[in-house]
């Protein structure tokens, strides 16, 4: 079971190498993505706890 997780980081880490190597402004765009999706889920949760105080 573990070797099967270091082979899946590996190959996730090959591949994330690969993309920001072949496509960098593709990179860039997915990872402004991914950060919005944070934010946006930390904000909701925020909002959330601001309603409950009320």
């Amino acid at each position: 079971m573990v070797q099967a997780k270091k082979i899946a980081l590996y190959v996730i880490f090959v591949f994330v190498a690969y993309t920001i190597i072949t496509s960098p402004a593709r990179a860039a765009d997915l990872v402004q993505v991914g950060f919005e999706g944070v934010s946006s889920a930390a904000q909701g949760v925020g909002d959330f706890m601001s309603e409950l105080v009320k």
